[in-house]
């Protein structure tokens, strides 16, 4: 099993950066897949971005080359950096962890408030 606890929500100005940590209670270098989905109001809940134990990255259209997810084994944490954020990027962000033979756990979940 893992605990997830994400940090680094907040509100920002269109057109502006934020970072979003998750930081997990065990080492997550055996971990397949890491990644952050987000949920609007209103909507289902999207994938933004994922990244694998073997280092390759998948990202949502929408926020393809605006958004970054990183993780860093040594600090057990991944990381998704967002730049020129947009209103329709308003979401609570979950951190999740698909480990093999347990499933996936989630995170309590970020917001994250674009607006002016």
């Amino acid at each position: 099993q893992v605990q997830l606890v994400e940090s680094g929500g907040g509100l920002v100005q269109p057109g502006g950066s934020l970072g979003l940590s998750c930081a997990a209670s065990r080492n997550i270098f055996s971990i397949n897949v890491m990644g952050w989905y987000r949920q609007a109001p209103g909507k289902e809940r999207e994938l933004a971005a994922s990244t694998t134990s073997g280092g390759s990255t998948n990202y949502a259209d929408s926020v393809k080359g605006r958004f970054t997810i990183s993780r860093d084994n040594a600090k057990n944490t991944v990381y998704l950096q967002m730049n020129r954020l947009k209103p329709e990027d308003t979401a609570v962000y979950y951190c999740y962890a698909d480990i093999s033979f347990l499933g996936r756990y989630w995170g309590q979940g970020t917001q994250v408030t674009v607006s002016s």
